[in-house]
């Protein structure tokens, strides 16, 4: 009898461990411990009916651990988890998205793109869910999809109304994960491998953040970054009206708010913030994936609270623990908590190095070799640091003005041309001509400022969790606006459109042909070849009037729609911040106003809910994409900005209109009706970038083995630059998903140990073909030798898949020879 009474108690605690679980996903929650126990008393009911007595030994069992637990919940007001994971895409053959430069063709990794997730549960049983993704924007389609996935996974806990996914506008990513047709034109259509990896990592990092809830504390800070953005349209930007101009210091948001979370146990687990700064500072010639300087930052804090010991493995946290956090000038690098420390270097060493040849290429039974180098603390707390995007329509990474290539003096003021011609005019980054190092210093400089803002944060978040959303036709939108005399008028928005001047580009990367910022006139001769296309009738054009229309996208629907019609809307509220979740790319003032009136709004309409110090902070780029929106008066100047807000010049308007309505909603505790949904054409999608035939190598040659080698009996000063290259195969057969294509082993006795990979700073993996359809391909590895890099012996390795032309891929790996740092 003991036995079974051993066997009903140990099925009786994985029931009760199995019943929180789910419980915990939807109502632990909750701030009534005695609604909870009630529900969870007849939950437990249901799954132990036909137990017997035991069932009284459950109920004494759960009431004393969710004893517990309403203990744990009294300490801090929310729940709080964070999550991320691995949403790098092809590295190979697929066009970057942001540029619409088709000759910008992805052929290697700088450094790893992510999904960053935060999610806050309230007393008031609801939660919200913030994803940040190392991407150019977010997509209408991906988000449909996810939305699919987390309904299947956890019913109706998470949807549209409390989820945004939104993008830091990276221009280094690979595109054709966009459901529209005017934004995979360049990526050859939709590339499934780039949708795939992105749907699959914000779902993962969502479970994530979902199964590290616990409950913690927010803090919000907010302080002036300088230096770190610049306004690329000034002549557009002076078209506002003088006395609105004056009411601010600089014509580019200067202000980044961050929010920082602490875990009751871990102590700090993360951080998110907002500022606004284009992701450009890599160039349209980069064909390396890269989070640009908004995924450096995150890189950087994530690698410092890593050196810094957070999040706290065991222990409660107190503010005296938070002590040892400081300010580092010194740029952080990826650090193995197993590398031993540094070595002089000796003659011995150098000899030991020397017995180290290269490996040879070698099959592998799967790809386990490549997950990085801390996978073997996947299991631990993590620390999620995220460099969120805001109103950075206008607002350049280039800090040191624009120039011409030609003769290197400044550019057209008005027009950002030389001699007349738009493609001389580019902006210099802070580390011209090094674009590497522009995105470096851009990135430290939000990283610096963020771990200030983090360090000082002292006003807690307090207050119910929130949100309102609905999907808005901006096509046909009816907006009330005030006339020169102050009296109301009834304007619409428009069907999609873009202007001549959007082919001009801008001055972080410029268009081609004749096009030029500013042109609200067109020509003849771009005219004719628009027409071939969609001559756009006459009431779209005095709508989109003063835009002269290049492209009529919102009314072209072949093969299928080319330009997004139906938008989301959305407010995210924790406390006293609100999230304004807008769908494109606001300008520095389209910014302002549309904050300005919501706070209003929330202000006078929330009879002291909500005090002076509410912080409104605008998410750019969030839930789909539909390029820009001006001011009006700015709309009226046609420089790519304007020729890129889609609606017609009264878009900003129909904004502010429709979230003062979604703010009316949530100050009066209303609902919002949604009657519209965004189409779902994943079906129609039509993809044709031609898919991987083969991979070869030369006779007698093996996938990883060496083609270009470290120089024998070599040595290297940090500071300086090793490499290697392999005989390699396409990327695109394995995206190595949490993995690396690229190592930088350690010797540690007789075992060589993992310190750096694909997603470090200091090691690039640089992917190439001798000829566009060549199966042969080489993989360079090229280790930049960190200042604080353990001395030593050291190799690369490189790691992928190859696919033959019979049968299933196969997995590789090399080593270079060995070599000594000192």
């Amino acid at each position: 009898m003991s036995g079974n009474i051993n066997f009903f108690m140990l099925n009786s605690v994985q029931l009760i461990s199995s019943s929180l679980e789910i419980l915990d996903s939807h109502e632990l929650i909750n701030n009534s411990i005695p609604w909870f126990l009630m529900e969870a008393s007849s939950f437990l009911r249901y799954q132990v009916r036909g137990f017997g007595s035991f069932r009284i030994w459950l109920c004494l069992l759960l009431l004393l651990v969710l004893q517990n637990c309403s203990l744990v919940l009294s300490d801090s007001p929310y729940l709080v988890g964070m999550g991320s994971y691995d949403i790098t895409g092809p590295a190979a053959d697929v066009n970057m998205m942001g540029y619409a430069n088709t000759e910008q063709i992805a052929s290697g990794i700088h450094f790893r793109l992510k999904s960053r997730a935060f999610i806050v549960a309230g007393p008031n049983g609801r939660r919200v869910v913030f994803v940040n993704l190392d991407a150019c924007m977010a997509s209408q389609l991906v988000n449909i999809k996810v939305l699919e996935r987390l309904k299947a996974r956890y019913g109706d806990l998470y949807n549209e109304n409390n989820v945004a996914i939104s993008g830091i506008h990276t221009h280094a990513g690979p595109g054709g994960y966009l459901q529209y047709v005017v934004y995979i034109v360049t990526s050859l259509g939709f590339v499934r491998q780039s949708f795939d990896v992105i749907v699959d990592g914000i779902e993962k990092s969502i479970v994530e953040a979902h199964n590290n809830l616990h409950p913690g504390k927010i803090y919000v800070n907010k302080g002036d970054l300088l230096d770190a953005g610049v306004n690329r349209s000034p002549s557009a930007y002076l078209n506002n009206p003088a006395e609105e101009r004056s009411k601010y210091k600089y014509n580019v948001d200067k202000e980044m708010t961050l929010v920082k979370f602490v875990d009751d146990e871990s102590g700090p687990v993360g951080s998110f913030n907002w500022f606004a700064t284009h992701g450009t500072s890599m160039s349209r010639t980069n064909s390396l994936i890269s989070g640009d300087n908004k995924g450096a930052a995150a890189r950087f804090m994530e690698d410092w609270a890593e050196k810094n010991g957070l999040p706290k493995q065991t222990g409660v946290a107190s503010s005296d623990d938070l002590g040892f956090l400081h300010m580092t000038s010194v740029l952080p690098r990826r650090v193995s908590t197993i590398i031993p420390e540094p070595d002089e270097i000796t003659d011995d060493l150098m000899q030991l190095a020397s017995s180290y040849e290269a490996s040879g290429g070698r099959r592998l039974a799967g790809s386990n070799i490549t997950r990085r180098i801390r996978s073997s603390q996947e299991n631990n707390p993590k620390f999620v640091s995220a460099f969120c995007q805001s109103n950075c329509g206008d607002v350049s990474p280039n800090v040191l003005g624009t120039f011409c290539i030609d003769t290197h003096l400044p550019c057209d003021f008005n027009h950002s041309t030389c001699n007349g011609k738009n493609e001389l005019c580019y902006g210099r980054g802070p580390g011209y001509p090094n674009e590497f190092e522009s995105t470096r210093i851009i990135g430290n400089k939000q990283f610096l400022k963020a771990v200030d803002l983090f360090n000082s944060a002292s006003e807690e978040i307090q207050g119910k969790i929130d949100y309102r959303h609905t999907y808005l036709d901006f096509s046909q939108l009816k907006v009330s606006v005030s006339t020169s005399t102050g009296g109301p008028q009834v304007v619409k928005t428009c069907p999609a459109a873009m202007g001549f001047a959007f082919a001009a580009g801008t001055t972080d990367g410029p268009g081609a042909f004749d096009f030029k910022q500013g042109d609200d006139k067109g020509n003849p001769f771009w005219r004719l070849v628009r027409n071939l296309l969609k001559t756009p009738g006459k009431e779209q054009v005095e709508c989109q009037a003063p835009k002269p229309i290049l492209l009529d996208t919102g009314e072209m629907k072949e093969p299928y729609d080319w330009a997004p019609a139906i938008l989301p809307i959305q407010i995210i509220r924790i406390g006293q911040l609100v999230i304004l979740c807008v769908p494109g790319e606001f300008t520095t003032m389209a910014g302002r106003r549309l904050r300005d009136a919501v706070k209003n709004v929330l202000i006078s309409g929330s009879n002291g809910e909500f005090g002076t110090n509410i912080h409104v902070v605008l998410a750019g780029l969030t839930n789909t994409y539909s390029q820009y929106v001006t001011t009006f008066e700015e709309y009226q100047i046609q420089r790519y900005e304007g020729a890129s807000t889609l609606y017609g010049p009264h878009t900003l308007s129909a904004y502010i209109q429709e979230f003062q309505k979604l703010a009316t909603a949530m100050v009066e505790n209303k609902e919002v009706p949604t009657n519209i949904q965004p189409p779902d054409m994943l079906e129609k999608q039509i993809g044709l970038l031609p898919g991987v035939m083969y991979d070869s190598t030369p006779p007698g040659v093996h996938f990883g083995d060496v083609s270009s080698d470290v120089a024998a009996n070599s040595n290297f000063r940090k500071g300086t630059t090793v490499n290697a290259t392999f005989y390699s195969a396409c990327p695109r057969n394995d995206l190595l998903t949490e993995g690396t294509f690229a190592l930088v082993e350690k010797l540690n006795g007789n075992d060589w140990i993992p310190v750096y990979d694909d997603d470090d700073w200091s090691l690039q993996f640089k992917w190439s073909r001798p000829s566009k359809f060549s199966p042969r391909s080489f993989a360079t590895l090229e280790w930049t030798i960190p200042e604080d890099a353990a001395s030593g012996v050291y190799r690369l390795r490189h790691s992928g898949a190859s696919k033959p032309l019979i049968g299933s891929i196969k997995h590789f790996t090399g080593t270079s020879r060995a070599f000594a740092v000192r």
